[in-house]
């Protein structure tokens, strides 16, 4: 049995629908099919090969176990298209792994082709439906291998000879220099008729297109387009084409911590995650997916803002009860391994400030303001009136006692100044009074509730001692001007407090086996998007070669394939959490357009990033709407 990798061995390919992980030896062990939030077909992530994976690789010579041959990597160009290249004593080979866009059943193409001499090599597929649980019924149909359970149905399909050998499909085969070897795996439902048996030239064509296509949409053209662009792609590769909505991460349960507790299922859509993912990828010229997700927002929100839940659903589902799977061992061990995530049911005062900064900025960006959205706004609105005072979970979701976090608060001011914006350029017809003063309360019970004279810098939550990361963010959403000393003194202290000697920033204390301020027992690796904020903060601040240079730090985090998870452990060097991450991603794009934009001014306060102060109200005349579906020339 093959040892576990590390997270960063993987990489990713994906069809907007759902994602699959490919590992540098070779396989594929984690594969949802046909939704990213459906049941896994490869688990072998979470456990062992036992639970479902799929490898192509050079045969092993007698004497050498599986996975010693050495690959190199890389995307094909702009897009999602993976290349691994194999050299062996006999020749050299290549393999081609993607998912293309889906048009009818969801498939993973596999393109075997000879470069040099002639390489053998082996296919071992492993189905385990139902997150590796299920040993389904293997037969031939046709001279196509089937493997069904249930309601799922893989189909394989090769020119290659294929055998079941103990509920693995196996084909042994050679290329030779020129020559072609193609296996596509497909899933339908289990009652419906078999796919069409497809075309993986073809599909390699078009999703090399689509990518293509795609990437030339965006206008980002400073310095860093490669990590911008690349990070991009990941986005775009984590949105649910059907319905707008962004998960988190395509997994579930890589732990924060190696043997660890901190394991969750991230394959939803938080409101916080999508938002602050959008914002990114409006700063880098793309707008139809700010388009679609407001259309995912009014269908899941509905006509129910008052009981506004921090999560869905890719498809604007409720209900997403956790549970545990305790047939997986986890990654290295790492139990539990859960499915569903209980913090669907929590209060975040912070979501609202998030999702109105997007509507914000797709406003600035363009994107036609419409009714619908109007009302769910006012309506969003009048209910954080009512909420803002009270104690929260907060961004970080604790499982512990509710607090007044100073992030939160702040988040909520966010949300009442982008409203007063939007009012003022006629995009929203509200009282401007009303929301200045509610505006100035908030600004100022922060201000007193929420900052430490005596260390001079803003806390966790009112009364706290701890510090927070995310107070790094006062400055970047315009709450306090950067050159304000709460702000200096806030960043020297996250600096001092939560920082490794080398920049890389934790989100707050943990203190191991005890019970944090998180109400969990166990430590966790720093937090890579924490360590974006602090770029920024130090960039804002005037101290731009620091920026710099640990940006250039966490650039070197990422993996051969420019992939960030959740987490970074700096002591056993390795990534930790879910992965890819859309925050780590997002960090990434947004400190690049800000060191870009700071490093072309005079002067790094000019404060054109962020938010400018408060302007005084004015009425102007409400703005028409248009379709919801439209844009401003």
């Amino acid at each position: 049995m093959k040892r576990l990798p590390r997270i960063e061995q993987y990489g990713l390919i994906g069809d907007m629908q759902t994602s699959a992980h490919v590992c540098d030896d070779g396989s594929i062990d984690w594969l949802c099919l046909p939704r990213f939030d459906s049941p896994a077909v490869f688990a072998g992530l979470l456990g062992t090969q036992k639970h479902g994976s799929w490898q192509i690789s050079p045969t092993a010579p007698a004497g050498r176990s599986d996975g010693e041959a050495v690959a190199e990597r890389r995307y094909h160009g702009d897009s999602l298209v993976l290349e691994s290249v194999w050299r062996t004593p006999t020749g050299s080979a290549r393999v081609l792994d993607f998912m293309p866009p889906r048009d009818g059943a969801p498939q993973v193409i596999r393109i075997v082709e000879g470069m040099t001499g002639e390489v053998p090599m082996v296919s071992a597929l492993r189905p385990r439906p139902g997150y590796g649980s299920v040993s389904p019924w293997i037969h031939e149909v046709g001279g196509r291998m089937a493997a069904e359970a249930g309601a799922d149905a893989l189909w394989l399909d090769t020119c290659v000879q294929q055998v079941e050998k103990d509920g693995v499909i196996v084909s042994a085969f050679a290329v030779a220099a020129g020559q072609s070897v193609a296996f596509v795996l497909s899933w339908c439902p289990s009652h419906a008729a078999a796919p069409d048996v497809p075309d993986p030239e073809a599909a390699l064509a078009e999703t090399l297109t689509f990518w293509q296509d795609w990437t030339q949409e965006g206008t980002y053209d400073g310095p860093y387009r490669e990590p911008v662009v690349r990070s991009s792609i990941a986005l775009k590769a984590m949105t649910y084409g059907p319905s707008g909505g962004i998960v988190a991460a395509p997994t579930t349960s890589l732990p924060e911590e190696i043997g660890g507790g901190r394991n969750w299922d991230y394959r939803f859509t938080w409101l916080r995650d999508a938002s602050t993912t959008l914002a990114a990828l409006l700063g880098t010229g793309y707008r139809q997916e700010a388009q679609a997700w407001r259309r995912w927002l009014l269908r899941a929100v509905a006509g129910d803002p008052e009981n506004l839940q921090i999560m869905y659903g890719i498809t604007g589902d409720r209900d997403l009860r956790e549970r545990e799977l305790p047939w997986l061992p986890g990654y290295e061990e790492s139990r539990p391994v859960r499915v569903g995530n209980g913090a669907a049911d929590q209060l975040q005062l912070d979501v609202y400030g998030e999702v109105i900064e997007t509507l914000y900025l797709a406003h600035q960006s363009g994107v036609a303001h419409c009714a619908d959205t109007a009302v769910l706004h006012q309506r969003l609105i009048e209910h954080l009136a009512q909420r803002w005072q009270e104690p929260d979970e907060g961004i970080w979701e604790i499982r512990g006692a509710r607090r007044h976090f100073v992030h939160s608060k702040v988040m909520a001011w966010v949300a009442i100044d982008r409203t007063i914006r939007l009012a003022e350029a006629g995009a929203l017809d509200m009282d401007l009074d009303t929301l200045v003063e509610l505006r100035e309360t908030i600004h100022r019970e922060v201000c007193t509730k929420g900052f430490d004279p005596e260390r001079n810098t803003f806390t966790q939550s009112y009364g706290s001692q701890e510090l927070d990361a995310a107070t790094l963010l006062i400055p970047r959403v315009g709450f306090l001007p950067p050159e304000d000393p709460r702000v200096i003194g806030t960043v020297d202290a996250v600096r001092r407090e939560l920082s490794t000697p080398d920049g890389l920033v934790r989100r707050y204390p943990t203190i191991g086996n005890h019970a944090g301020v998180d109400g969990l027992k166990g430590d966790e690796g720093t937090f890579i998007l924490c360590s974006f904020w602090l770029v920024d903060a130090l960039a804002l601040t005037g101290r731009l070669d620091e920026a710099h240079a640990l940006f250039e730090r966490l650039l070197a985090l990422r993996n051969d394939l420019g992939l960030l998870a959740e987490e970074y452990d700096p002591v056993q060097q390795r990534q930790l959490g879910n992965f890819p991450q859309a925050f780590s991603h997002m960090g990434l794009i947004q400190s690049a357009r800000l060191l870009h934009l700071l490093s072309t001014q005079s002067s790094p306060h000019r404060g054109a990033v962020a938010v400018p102060a408060p302007r005084s109200p004015a009425r102007r005349p409400r703005q028409t709407c248009k379709d919801l579906t439209s844009q401003h020339a």
